[in-house]
């Protein structure tokens, strides 16, 4: 396949966080395609071999390096690896999430609390700040946070999950504003509804689906690859004037 000049990412390095499976994996196997070197990260190696072995198959460049996303000292441990093995880092994807309580925001706990916030909010942060340091001496780069829908709507029973992806489109305008002279891009991906495992409580649950689908306009839920072309525009040369954005790909539902 000839990549077309303004997505060719030859020569460029990924990092996609939550690479295991759904959206992350999806993430990484198009940016590879297009020409990335593409480290693959989550918090068990066993996890990332099959998307590895795939992207090496097709003749791309992948590698694995473990990271809890929630840990503060695998990320700068991560951080160091990346320096060490590439010298440089053009582009992030903040992909990483958990979501362990469904429920009344009466009954929320503070350990659900705790661990969406380190996961979803606190570890993109200082995710953020470490590749803008290492973007900023290669001349740029490009960042993408994966948020949600769900960032500008809360779904019922997802209130702290919610809570956390508002506060990573803030997070993105932020990054943004601060980042701009430095040729560092930040933008924010909003999936509606996934087919994923991490979806699966409700793309699962047959009762609750005969509710959600007549809210999506276009009357199916998306595929992890619908998610991935979005992204690949957003680290290319063809948004090179677009920082600061939210892209929502839902099928309508925000419409």
């Amino acid at each position: 396949m000839e990549i077309p000049p303004l997505f060719n990412l030859t020569e460029k390095v990924a990092l996609v966080s939550g690479a295991s499976r759904g959206i992350g994996a999806a993430i990484a196997q198009i940016l590879a395609e297009f020409g990335a070197n593409v480290i693959l990260t989550s918090r068990r190696a066993e996890n990332l071999k099959e998307v590895e072995t795939a992207i090496l198959k097709s003749g791309n460049q992948a590698s694995s390096m473990v990271c809890h996303n929630g840990d503060l000292a695998q990320i700068e441990s991560l951080f160091q690896n990346i320096k060490k093995i590439h010298g440089r880092l053009d582009i992030l994807i903040n992909n990483a999430a958990t979501n362990p309580f469904y429920g009344s925001v009466l009954d929320a706990d503070e350990a659900a609390w705790d661990k969406t916030l380190d996961v979803n909010l606190k570890g993109p942060y200082f995710m953020c700040q470490h590749a803008a340091k290492l973007m900023r001496k290669n001349g740029g780069g490009s960042i993408v946070n994966v948020s949600s829908i769900n960032g500008r709507i809360p779904m019922h029973q997802q209130s702290i999950y919610s809570i956390t992806k508002a506060g990573l489109i803030s997070m993105t305008q932020a990054f943004a504003k601060e980042l701009g002279g430095e040729n560092i891009r930040v933008n924010a991906l909003l999936p509606g509804l996934t087919d994923t495992k991490f979806a699966s409580a409700v793309t699962q649950n047959e009762e609750l689906m005969k509710t959600v689908l007549p809210q999506i306009p276009l009357g199916r839920i998306a595929q992890p690859s619908e998610m991935s072309g979005m992204v690949l525009f957003l680290v290319s040369d063809a948004a090179s004037y677009v920082t600061g954005s939210t892209f929502t790909v839902d099928g309508g539902v925000l419409a």
